[in-house]
């Protein structure tokens, strides 16, 4: 019997694909039940204060998974009836019921369509949640952004979504129309020491029976493993010898699909959050040392006592802090789970969705892929993605025989061997991640991540006197990889010549200032041994010129008119518009946005101080100037300064770029913020949301 009994309604509703003839909501339940929905066109009455709302005739269809014993995933499709069309540039709302045992629920009834409870998923005086669907492209709101961790730095800039929809929610042309999240929507490798216990706890109770990691791994039946596995700062080690993962903040690293599930549960809505609090999941840190909970390396050995007694309080303040952060964080996690009821949204994963460095270099794939444990841990992070954030990006694009291999693992507990097999070689191979969003205009999702392609040369890196071999950045998406995601565009129906938004979780076009940073200052130190951690990897598009080159020829073959790419991932904002000639003459214009974090300020410490004094010395000199590069025929990507010298030297292509101003008088903005991009057929205006609010 299980220990906690969870409320009927985990997560959701969440607004995912919506298109004129076919709108999918998810939720999340503790229980199987069938779902209806009631759909409805909502006028304005006379007085301009109260609404009418018309019934729709809709059929729907729900598609559930059973990812545990207390966990159940639903995404119910709801087509208007006679496969006609939803009403266009009109506001729609949505009601659903949920029918456990003969006994009926509906979003009222579990107290979320009022503004008298806490957890309302309306504004002003709506009575039910609502969208649009526009019928032309005369104006397009697109809310973005990515890197949001729930003790990060500073205050859940997700939140300012809400704002934005709050102000507008009745005013249809200046309503946003999506909400693209672009990685990182949780942190599976830095989660805070307050929360891996309660997720640990909430994850067996909602999963039941999974695999466990002593049954791949022997070796962590016995001490110190067996019991660090389940103590806070106990992991590290374990994720880096037993799964060859390489996260510097691996401490509490989520390993169980249980744990999985709960971080998305516990960043998406308030409910979990009660129930934890509810059985008091969260300990104090006198409670955590009095419990044994926290784990120290070599604890009781006469040489390490001193070392114990001073990481115990290092432990200690990075407890307390990483409390009132989470704190906060829930605080305002009503506003999250209302945005997210109230409008479109799509995602896609980067790193820290499954492990920070995934998939970084070819050793990487290879030395994970061959260590069990590793092997297990990835699988559950990508079934976890797929259930929360993927099967409802695009429904459809995921075979009958997927969903079946999943749902034979997930009856089968992880203990049928061959269930189990076809489960994480499935999760593996999958080569479709990447999908298009019916948005005006349309946008194009990429997989940035497993359809990478790895060099094998030896790239030169040079300090002083010392010249180094290291490994070449990976190609972010390989030959087979483009030549999908070109199929995907154009089964989409989108036109070449058509407008085209390119979401990149990493920026195609980064901030030079800050790869220049990494290039010239950290990259030389880690050659030479030196243990220099930031929050950036050497991932951007620009550090291998031969997969740079293959996205940009694709695009101009593509030819959208216009391109806009957007791009989180980097924790700064920045807006960058370039100007690509290519060899032949042909050219394309590029315009780059790039918003994060929503929660996770990085700029801090002795390399975040030098960062910021090295971006503020450059910045003077950047703004409004033009700056010209071109790629030789050996994909080296060189600046140039003078343009008359773009002429002399041959290359496959040339761009002139220049950053643009992206709040008050700067071309960067490191704090938490979201972007939200107006495009009309005349202007692309971008702006930020900061927190508080400016």
């Amino acid at each position: 019997m299980n220990r906690i009994n969870f409320p009927l309604l985990l997560s959701g509703p969440i607004l995912r694909r919506t298109e004129p003839t076919c709108v999918t909501i998810w939720v999340a339940t503790s229980q199987t039940c069938q779902i209806q929905a009631e759909f409805y066109q909502i006028y304005t009455k006379e007085d301009n204060q109260t609404f009418h709302y018309q019934p729709l005739a809709i059929q729907h269809d729900t598609n559930t998974i059973k990812l545990g014993n207390q966990l159940y995933i639903h995404l119910i499709k709801v087509n208007p009836f006679n496969d006609k069309e939803f009403p266009m540039d009109t506001l729609l709302g949505y009601n659903l019921f949920f029918n456990q045992n003969s006994e009926l629920h509906d979003l009222e009834s579990l107290g979320l369509l009022s503004m008298e409870y806490s957890n309302t998923l309306v504004y002003g005086n709506l009575k039910y949640p609502t969208f649009q669907m526009k019928s032309t492209a005369a104006q397009s709101r697109i809310i973005y952004g990515s890197c949001r961790k729930p003790h990060g730095h500073g205050e859940d800039c997700l939140t300012n979504g809400d704002l934005v929809l709050e102000k507008e929610y009745d005013h249809l042309k200046n309503r946003p129309d999506a909400l693209f999240l672009m990685g990182d929507q949780i942190y599976a490798d830095d989660v805070a020491d307050p929360l891996i216990r309660a997720l640990s706890t909430l994850g067996s109770e909602l999963i039941g029976h999974e695999k466990q990691p002593h049954e791949l791994v022997p070796q962590l039946n016995h001490p110190p493993y067996q019991t660090a596995l389940n103590q806070i700062n106990g992991r590290q080690f374990i994720m880096e010898k037993f799964c060859q993962f390489t996260s510097s903040q691996a401490q509490n690293h989520l390993i169980k699909l249980g744990e999985f599930a709960a971080m998305y549960l516990l960043s998406w809505s308030p409910i979990l959050w009660e129930v934890a609090q509810e059985y008091k999941l969260f300990e104090s840190y006198e409670d955590v040392l009095e419990a044994n909970h926290l784990y120290f390396a070599f604890p009781n050995e006469e040489p390490f006592l001193k070392k114990h007694r001073a990481e115990e309080a290092q432990l200690r303040y990075r407890f307390e802090d990483q409390q009132e952060a989470l704190i906060s964080f829930q605080h305002s996690l009503w506003r999250v789970q209302r945005l997210l009821a109230n409008i479109p949204t799509y995602m896609i994963f980067d790193d820290h969705d499954l492990t920070d460095d995934w998939n970084i270099s070819a050793d990487w794939k290879q030395n994970v892929s061959c260590s069990p444990l590793g092997r297990h841990v990835v699988a559950n992070g990508l079934s976890a993605y797929w259930a929360f954030q993927g099967w409802g990006n695009d429904p459809d694009c995921f075979s009958e025989d997927f969903l079946q291999s999943m749902n034979s693992y997930f009856e089968a507990d992880g203990q049928i061997k061959e269930a189990y097999e076809d489960w994480v070689n499935l999760l593996w191979d999958f080569s479709s991640w990447h999908f298009v969003a019916p948005t005006h205009p349309k946008a194009l999702f990429l997989d940035i991540r497993t359809q990478r392609g790895y060099d094998l040369e030896p790239n030169p890196v040079k300090f002083g006197q010392l010249i180094s071999e290291t490994i070449n950045c990976p190609r972010l998406i390989n030959e087979s990889g483009w030549m999908n995601v070109t199929k995907c565009l154009y089964n989409s129906g989108w036109k070449s010549g058509s407008p085209l938004m390119i979401v990149s979780a990493t920026p195609v076009y980064g901030m030079g200032l800050i790869e220049s940073f990494l290039h010239d200052f950290v990259y030389p130190l880690r050659v030479l041994g030196l243990n220099v951690q930031t929050s950036f990897d050497f991932e951007a598009w620009k550090y291998n010129g031969k997969g740079f080159t293959e996205f940009l020829l694709l695009a101009v073959e593509w030819n959208p008119d216009p391109c806009i790419i957007l791009s989180g991932d980097v924790h700064y904002a920045s807006s960058v518009y370039s100007t690509v000639t290519f060899a032949g003459g042909r050219k394309l214009d590029i315009k780059q946005f790039t918003s994060s974090p929503f929660k996770n300020m990085s700029f801090s410490g002795i390399w975040g101080l030098l960062m910021k004094t090295v971006i503020g010395i450059n910045t003077l000199s950047r703004k409004n100037k033009i700056i010209r590069r071109i790629c030789t025929s050996s994909f080296t990507i060189q600046h140039v300064k003078d343009k008359g010298d773009m002429k002399k030297t041959p290359f496959i292509w040339k761009d002139e770029l220049m950053y643009q101003f992206v709040k008050n008088d700067s071309i960067i903005e490191t704090k938490n913020n979201i972007g939200l991009l107006t495009i009309t057929p005349d202007e692309h205006k971008n702006t930020l949301e900061t927190y508080p609010r400016e």
